[in-house]
């Protein structure tokens, strides 16, 4: 059976990068715990491209750059009890409060994209 993919685009102002890393850590690790096969962050480097380019995509600002992020599961339904999981843990739950304020916020939430993704291809 195919892998069942979780993946996010977001705009990160390079000034967050080195917090985000930490953050990204931390979550790639409960996620793992929880039951994800693979946890991928990913930071834009060669960013141009055919189509509309990943910046475009997300509405670019200056000092900002690219996430690209992507998370491995079994299936479709192993994501839905993994992420109930992951959204039980209170490690997460603390993060959840931090992109709520304002002040503390890594990066423009309202920019991100999100989706799940059934795979075509596994090679």
């Amino acid at each position: 059976m195919p892998n069942y993919v979780d993946g996010f685009l977001l705009p990160l102002p390079k000034k967050n990068v080195a917090r985000y890393r930490v953050l990204a850590r931390l979550a790639g690790k409960i996620w793992k715990q929880k039951g994800a096969l693979e946890y991928f962050e990913c930071i834009g480097d060669d960013l141009v491209g055919i189509g509309v380019p990943f910046p475009q995509r997300v509405a670019l600002k200056k000092g900002e750059t690219v996430v690209f992020s992507w998370i491995v599961y079994k299936s479709r339904a192993h994501r839905d009890r993994v992420n109930k999981e992951v959204m039980k843990d209170p490690r997460m739950q603390r993060m959840a409060v931090l992109m709520k304020d304002e002040k503390k916020k890594l990066f423009d939430d309202t920019r991100m994209s999100y989706g799940g993704f059934k795979v075509l291809v596994k090679a």
